[in-house]
């Protein structure tokens, strides 16, 4: 065996292998399935925004979520190259550079599955983490409707309790989560916000 091969070998498990059965692009998706089973966040007809979202496991996965009247729209840098159902819209773009007005408003749930190209220290990657997920927040912030949620993932450091509590003030409600299908040697964690309050950021 090459030492290609086997470097490609040790990524793959359960979940690898059953993403390809289930005709997703990445292992990705069953994180969004266990936050989603715990939370229940996207319901049918919600309109869903995913940052993020290259190869496109969560955009699929949201889209069967919310059926044929809702909506999701993912942004990434990367382009999305599988089929996408017709009530996902795909922007190839940067966050950093996104025109937020475009958007038009009123999501039901914002994600961010966004991580850095990592550099192997960990206190770099942890504050490029935190940069994209200030941005997500912020995003997140202007697009919102009332009681949406929000669900971002970071890795974790010495500023995720900041993060954390950034989250709680345009929030009822705040969760970390931890899915079980990501990998043991993964730092990252998922900050959830539970039900946007507008209210906390007009006052």
């Amino acid at each position: 065996m090459s030492r290609a091969s086997a470097k490609h070998g040790k990524w793959q498990d359960h979940y690898t292998r059953q993403a390809r059965k289930e005709h997703y692009p990445a292992r990705s998706v069953y994180k969004l399935e266990e936050i989603q089973r715990k939370h229940r966040l996207i319901k049918k007809g919600s309109r869903v925004l995913d940052l993020g979202c290259a190869p496109g496991s969560w955009l699929l996965y949201a889209a069967g979520l919310t059926g044929k009247k809702g909506q999701v729209v993912g942004i990434d840098l990367k382009p999305v190259t599988v089929e996408v159902p017709s009530n996902v819209t795909v922007m190839t773009a940067d966050v950093f550079e996104v025109d937020v007005g475009s958007l038009a408003g009123g999501f039901d749930v914002v994600l961010s599955d966004m991580a850095p190209a990592t550099t192997g220290h960990r206190a770099v990657d942890a504050a490029r983490s935190l940069g994209l997920c200030e941005t997500a927040l912020e995003i997140a912030r202007r697009v919102l409707a009332s009681g949406g949620a929000f669900v971002c993932k970071i890795f974790q450091g010495p500023d995720v309790a900041h993060f954390q509590q950034t989250v709680r003030d345009s929030f009822r409600g705040q969760k970390l989560f931890k899915p079980r299908s990501s990998r043991k040697a993964s730092k990252e964690i998922y900050v959830i916000g539970l039900g946007y309050n507008f209210t906390k950021i007009t006052r």
